[in-house]
Protein backbone atom coordinates (compact mmCIF):
# COMPACT_ATOMS: atom_id res chain seq x y z
CA UNK A 1 0.00 0.00 0.00
CA UNK A 2 1.18 3.49 -0.87
CA UNK A 3 0.49 6.37 1.53
CA UNK A 4 1.29 10.04 1.04
CA UNK A 5 1.02 11.85 4.38
CA UNK A 6 0.62 15.62 4.04
CA UNK A 7 3.65 16.05 1.77
CA UNK A 8 5.11 19.33 0.60
CA UNK A 9 7.47 19.58 -2.37
CA UNK A 10 9.86 22.45 -2.95
CA UNK A 11 12.12 23.18 -5.92
CA UNK A 12 15.47 24.94 -5.52
CA UNK A 13 14.67 25.39 -1.80
CA UNK A 14 12.40 28.27 -2.79
CA UNK A 15 9.42 27.31 -4.97
CA UNK A 16 6.79 25.29 -3.13
CA UNK A 17 4.73 23.23 -5.57
CA UNK A 18 2.79 20.78 -3.38
CA UNK A 19 1.02 21.92 -0.23
CA UNK A 20 0.06 19.12 2.13
CA UNK A 21 -0.93 16.39 -0.34
CA UNK A 22 -2.31 13.17 1.15
CA UNK A 23 -3.54 10.12 -0.74
CA UNK A 24 -3.64 6.33 -0.55
CA UNK A 25 -3.31 3.61 -3.16
CA UNK A 26 -4.58 0.27 -1.89
CA UNK A 27 -2.97 -2.95 -3.10
CA UNK A 28 -4.41 -4.05 -6.44
CA UNK A 29 -6.46 -0.88 -6.96
CA UNK A 30 -6.58 1.72 -9.72
CA UNK A 31 -6.51 5.30 -8.44
CA UNK A 32 -6.96 8.35 -10.68
CA UNK A 33 -5.16 11.61 -9.96
CA UNK A 34 -7.07 14.30 -11.81
CA UNK A 35 -6.70 17.99 -12.54
CA UNK A 36 -5.70 20.60 -15.08
CA UNK A 37 -2.18 21.45 -16.27
CA UNK A 38 -0.05 22.82 -13.46
CA UNK A 39 -2.12 21.26 -10.68
CA UNK A 40 0.86 19.28 -9.33
CA UNK A 41 -0.07 15.81 -10.58
CA UNK A 42 3.24 14.99 -12.30
CA UNK A 43 5.20 16.43 -9.37
CA UNK A 44 3.30 14.07 -7.07
CA UNK A 45 4.35 11.08 -9.17
CA UNK A 46 7.97 12.22 -9.24
CA UNK A 47 7.93 12.66 -5.47
CA UNK A 48 6.87 9.02 -5.16
CA UNK A 49 9.31 7.62 -7.74
CA UNK A 50 12.32 9.60 -6.50
CA UNK A 51 12.76 11.57 -9.73
CA UNK A 52 12.47 14.97 -8.05
CA UNK A 53 16.19 15.08 -7.35
CA UNK A 54 17.16 15.34 -11.00
CA UNK A 55 15.00 18.47 -11.20
CA UNK A 56 16.40 19.96 -7.96
CA UNK A 57 13.21 19.27 -6.06
CA UNK A 58 12.63 17.48 -2.76
CA UNK A 59 9.96 16.46 -0.30
CA UNK A 60 10.41 19.07 2.43
CA UNK A 61 7.59 18.01 4.76
CA UNK A 62 5.37 15.01 5.34
CA UNK A 63 6.21 11.45 4.36
CA UNK A 64 5.72 8.85 1.63
CA UNK A 65 5.33 5.23 2.75
CA UNK A 66 5.35 2.02 0.75
CA UNK A 67 4.15 -1.00 2.73
CA UNK A 68 5.01 0.83 5.94
CA UNK A 69 8.52 1.86 4.85
CA UNK A 70 9.42 5.51 4.25
CA UNK A 71 10.71 6.04 0.72
CA UNK A 72 10.67 9.84 0.31
CA UNK A 73 14.42 10.08 0.98
CA UNK A 74 15.39 7.19 -1.25
CA UNK A 75 16.84 7.42 -4.77
CA UNK A 76 14.86 6.62 -7.89
CA UNK A 77 16.85 3.39 -8.27
CA UNK A 78 16.04 2.27 -4.72
CA UNK A 79 12.35 3.08 -5.23
CA UNK A 80 12.30 1.21 -8.54
CA UNK A 81 13.78 -1.89 -6.93
CA UNK A 82 10.78 -1.95 -4.61
CA UNK A 83 8.50 -2.36 -7.60
CA UNK A 84 7.33 1.24 -8.03
CA UNK A 85 7.61 2.05 -11.73
CA UNK A 86 6.73 5.35 -13.41
CA UNK A 87 5.96 5.80 -17.11
CA UNK A 88 6.73 9.46 -17.78
CA UNK A 89 4.53 11.85 -19.69
CA UNK A 90 5.46 12.52 -23.30
CA UNK A 91 6.30 9.01 -24.55
CA UNK A 92 9.96 8.94 -23.48
CA UNK A 93 11.36 6.22 -25.71
CA UNK A 94 14.97 5.49 -26.66
CA UNK A 95 14.61 6.55 -30.27
CA UNK A 96 17.78 4.86 -31.57
CA UNK A 97 16.84 1.45 -30.09
CA UNK A 98 14.35 -0.98 -31.58
CA UNK A 99 10.94 -1.46 -30.01
CA UNK A 100 12.03 -4.76 -28.48
CA UNK A 101 15.25 -3.28 -27.12
CA UNK A 102 13.17 -0.56 -25.48
CA UNK A 103 11.01 -3.21 -23.83
CA UNK A 104 14.08 -5.07 -22.59
CA UNK A 105 15.33 -1.88 -20.93
CA UNK A 106 12.36 -2.28 -18.57
CA UNK A 107 13.76 -5.64 -17.47
CA UNK A 108 17.33 -4.36 -17.05
CA UNK A 109 17.52 -5.04 -13.30
CA UNK A 110 15.77 -8.38 -13.44
CA UNK A 111 17.72 -11.56 -12.78
CA UNK A 112 14.83 -14.04 -12.91
CA UNK A 113 13.96 -16.42 -15.73
CA UNK A 114 10.59 -14.90 -16.50
CA UNK A 115 11.77 -12.16 -18.85
CA UNK A 116 10.94 -14.03 -22.07
CA UNK A 117 7.51 -14.96 -20.75
CA UNK A 118 6.82 -11.35 -19.82
CA UNK A 119 7.96 -10.17 -23.25
CA UNK A 120 5.42 -12.57 -24.75
CA UNK A 121 2.84 -11.17 -22.32
CA UNK A 122 3.50 -7.60 -23.51
CA UNK A 123 3.18 -8.72 -27.14
CA UNK A 124 -0.11 -10.37 -26.23
CA UNK A 125 -1.38 -7.08 -24.80
CA UNK A 126 0.08 -5.05 -27.68
CA UNK A 127 0.17 -7.19 -30.87
CA UNK A 128 1.21 -4.12 -32.85
CA UNK A 129 4.48 -3.96 -30.92
CA UNK A 130 5.30 -7.53 -31.93
CA UNK A 131 4.87 -6.55 -35.56
CA UNK A 132 7.19 -3.57 -35.04
CA UNK A 133 9.67 -5.19 -32.64
CA UNK A 134 12.65 -4.69 -34.98
CA UNK A 135 11.73 -1.11 -35.96
CA UNK A 136 13.54 1.88 -34.45
CA UNK A 137 11.38 3.38 -31.72
CA UNK A 138 11.89 6.89 -33.05
CA UNK A 139 9.96 5.99 -36.21
CA UNK A 140 6.88 4.66 -34.40
CA UNK A 141 3.67 6.67 -34.30
CA UNK A 142 2.60 8.48 -31.14
CA UNK A 143 0.16 5.73 -30.23
CA UNK A 144 2.73 3.00 -30.83
CA UNK A 145 5.25 4.85 -28.68
CA UNK A 146 2.68 5.13 -25.89
CA UNK A 147 2.11 1.38 -26.09
CA UNK A 148 5.87 0.91 -25.94
CA UNK A 149 6.24 3.05 -22.81
CA UNK A 150 3.48 1.16 -21.00
CA UNK A 151 4.87 -2.19 -22.17
CA UNK A 152 8.33 -1.22 -20.91
CA UNK A 153 6.83 -0.47 -17.49
CA UNK A 154 5.12 -3.87 -17.52
CA UNK A 155 8.48 -5.55 -18.22
CA UNK A 156 9.75 -4.28 -14.86
CA UNK A 157 7.15 -6.49 -13.06
CA UNK A 158 5.74 -3.50 -11.17
CA UNK A 159 3.88 -3.74 -7.90
CA UNK A 160 2.73 -0.17 -8.46
CA UNK A 161 2.63 1.22 -11.99
CA UNK A 162 2.34 5.01 -12.28
CA UNK A 163 1.16 6.32 -15.65
CA UNK A 164 1.41 10.02 -16.50
CA UNK A 165 -1.15 11.18 -19.11
CA UNK A 166 -1.33 7.95 -21.15
CA UNK A 167 -4.12 9.43 -23.31
CA UNK A 168 -2.23 12.60 -24.24
CA UNK A 169 -2.41 13.38 -27.96
CA UNK A 170 -4.04 10.08 -28.94
CA UNK A 171 -7.15 9.39 -31.00
CA UNK A 172 -10.24 8.43 -28.93
CA UNK A 173 -10.40 4.84 -30.22
CA UNK A 174 -6.75 4.26 -29.35
CA UNK A 175 -7.28 5.77 -25.90
CA UNK A 176 -10.12 3.30 -25.29
CA UNK A 177 -7.88 0.41 -26.39
CA UNK A 178 -4.99 1.44 -24.14
CA UNK A 179 -7.25 1.93 -21.13
CA UNK A 180 -8.81 -1.48 -21.68
CA UNK A 181 -5.31 -2.98 -21.60
CA UNK A 182 -4.45 -1.11 -18.39
CA UNK A 183 -7.63 -2.51 -16.82
CA UNK A 184 -6.80 -6.03 -17.98
CA UNK A 185 -3.23 -5.83 -16.65
CA UNK A 186 -4.51 -4.61 -13.27
CA UNK A 187 -7.08 -7.41 -13.09
CA UNK A 188 -4.85 -10.24 -14.29
CA UNK A 189 -1.69 -9.32 -12.34
CA UNK A 190 -3.16 -7.49 -9.30
CA UNK A 191 -0.79 -4.60 -10.00
CA UNK A 192 -1.74 -1.31 -8.35
CA UNK A 193 -2.07 1.61 -10.76
CA UNK A 194 -1.80 5.33 -10.02
CA UNK A 195 -3.06 7.15 -13.06
CA UNK A 196 -2.51 10.84 -13.79
CA UNK A 197 -5.03 12.18 -16.29
CA UNK A 198 -6.74 15.30 -17.60
CA UNK A 199 -9.25 13.09 -19.43
CA UNK A 200 -11.51 12.65 -16.42
CA UNK A 201 -14.14 10.54 -18.16
CA UNK A 202 -11.77 7.82 -19.35
CA UNK A 203 -9.77 7.74 -16.10
CA UNK A 204 -12.86 7.29 -13.93
CA UNK A 205 -14.13 4.55 -16.24
CA UNK A 206 -11.46 2.16 -14.88
CA UNK A 207 -10.52 3.64 -11.48
CA UNK A 208 -12.09 2.65 -8.19
CA UNK A 209 -11.44 6.04 -6.64
CA UNK A 210 -9.78 9.35 -7.43
CA UNK A 211 -8.32 12.62 -6.20
CA UNK A 212 -8.78 16.03 -7.80
CA UNK A 213 -5.81 18.41 -7.54
CA UNK A 214 -5.62 22.17 -7.99
CA UNK A 215 -2.73 24.50 -7.26
CA UNK A 216 -0.70 21.80 -5.52
CA UNK A 217 -3.52 20.66 -3.22
CA UNK A 218 -6.04 17.83 -3.17
CA UNK A 219 -9.39 19.62 -3.25
CA UNK A 220 -11.74 16.65 -3.66
CA UNK A 221 -11.56 12.88 -3.37
CA UNK A 222 -13.90 9.93 -3.35
CA UNK A 223 -15.04 6.88 -5.24
CA UNK A 224 -15.16 6.99 -9.02
CA UNK A 225 -18.97 7.05 -8.96
CA UNK A 226 -18.97 9.96 -6.50
CA UNK A 227 -16.58 11.99 -8.64
CA UNK A 228 -18.43 11.21 -11.89
CA UNK A 229 -21.63 12.52 -10.34
CA UNK A 230 -20.12 15.56 -8.61
CA UNK A 231 -21.48 18.75 -10.22
CA UNK A 232 -18.15 20.61 -10.05
CA UNK A 233 -16.24 17.71 -11.61
CA UNK A 234 -18.83 17.41 -14.38
CA UNK A 235 -18.85 21.13 -15.17
CA UNK A 236 -15.21 22.09 -14.74
CA UNK A 237 -13.47 18.90 -15.88
CA UNK A 238 -15.95 17.11 -18.12
CA UNK A 239 -17.59 20.14 -19.76
CA UNK A 240 -21.11 18.99 -18.82
CA UNK A 241 -23.98 21.12 -17.57
CA UNK A 242 -26.04 20.25 -14.51
CA UNK A 243 -28.42 18.42 -16.86
CA UNK A 244 -25.61 16.24 -18.18
CA UNK A 245 -25.45 17.91 -21.60
CA UNK A 246 -22.26 19.14 -23.22
CA UNK A 247 -21.55 22.83 -22.60
CA UNK A 248 -20.47 25.04 -25.49
CA UNK A 249 -17.11 26.81 -25.50
CA UNK A 250 -18.90 30.15 -25.07
CA UNK A 251 -20.78 28.91 -22.01
CA UNK A 252 -17.61 27.55 -20.42
CA UNK A 253 -15.65 30.71 -21.21
CA UNK A 254 -18.21 32.99 -19.55
CA UNK A 255 -19.26 30.68 -16.73
CA UNK A 256 -18.98 32.62 -13.45
CA UNK A 257 -19.88 30.23 -10.62
CA UNK A 258 -16.90 29.48 -8.41
CA UNK A 259 -15.97 25.91 -7.63
CA UNK A 260 -17.39 24.87 -4.31
CA UNK A 261 -14.00 23.95 -2.88
CA UNK A 262 -12.54 27.46 -3.39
Amino acid sequence: MLKLNNIEVTYLNVIRVLHGVSLNVEDGSIVALLGANGAGKSTTLKAISGLLRVEEGEVTDGSIEWNGERIDKKSAEEVGKRGIIQALEGRRVFEHLTAEENLMVGAYHRRDRGVKADLAMVYDYFPRLKELRRNKAGYLSGGEQQMLVIGRAMMATPKLMMLDEPSLGLAPLLVEEIYDIIRRFNTEHKTSVLLVEQNVRIALSIAQCGYVMENGRVVLDGTADFLKNNEDVKEFYMGLSAMGTRKSYREVKHYKRRKRWL
